[in-house]
């Protein structure tokens, strides 16, 4: 797999002696550049240089065109097929996180280490989050394409997650017919595996669109509750 990535470092990174945590970002296209994305983008650097404290490096990683939808995806689904979302995060996990600990400073261990996305981006930060506890301690999830398959709440049900996994999850009432109350039955099911109200935020906004103007306008939220100091 080869894949074009982002590094955003804080601007106190060169004179300060501090680690930082890191947050990994699916859709890199959109976060910093109207130029590279065909939708708008987040907006996620002015937000970034605008802080003075609670900084940390963000890592986006470009979403493969054409084959977005099969690696952002971790089941197949009947009608849009996809299904390599596995092999997606083997790349973040065993090429990308190595290299982004040695080479920058940061704090690598979980509880500083964000998985963040949305639409189908979001569906793969809650899978990895769930599924590599020991390795991305939260979870940016933005309106979740929980639609795509069953499977994951399946997955969900029979997972082992630690009490220190922390969830924030955004929709807004306009995306689809679905996206709510979707969220809300995951929402549910991590409440019955024990995960605690204090470690989840189940964000609905009255006429939200799926865009990325309605994510840009929720990130700085999110990451307040997302990023420890």
């Amino acid at each position: 797999m080869t894949k074009k990535i982002w590094i955003y470092l804080p601007s106190s990174y060169n004179s300060s002696k501090e680690t930082y945590p890191v947050i990994y970002m699916a859709d890199g296209q959109n976060l910093f550049d109207n130029e590279t994305s065909y939708v708008g983008e987040w907006g996620v650097d002015e937000f970034m240089d605008s802080l003075i404290t609670k900084q940390s490096i963000v890592v986006g990683i470009e979403h493969g065109n054409a084959k977005r939808l099969d690696e952002l995806t971790p089941y197949a689904n009947s009608e849009y097929g996809g299904g390599n979302g596995d092999n997606y995060l083997d790349f973040v996990i065993n090429t990308l996180k190595p290299y982004i600990d040695q080479h920058y400073k940061t704090k690598s261990n979980a509880q500083f280490t964000t998985f963040w996305g949305s639409s189908l981006g979001g569906l793969m930060a809650f899978y990895a989050v769930v599924k590599y506890p020991e390795v991305f301690g939260n979870a940016g999830v933005f309106s979740p394409s929980f639609w795509y398959s069953e499977e994951i709440y399946d997955f969900a049900r029979a997972a082992q997650i630690p009490n220190s996994s922390r969830f924030y999850f955004l929709i807004g009432t306009e995306e689809s017919d679905t996206g709510v109350t979707d969220q809300n039955k995951m929402i549910t099911l991590l409440k019955s595996q024990g995960v605690t109200e204090e470690n989840i935020v189940n964000k609905i906004i009255d006429g939200g669109q799926h865009n990325e103007a309605f994510w840009k306008s929720q990130f700085a939220e999110a990451y307040n509750w997302l990023i420890k100091n």
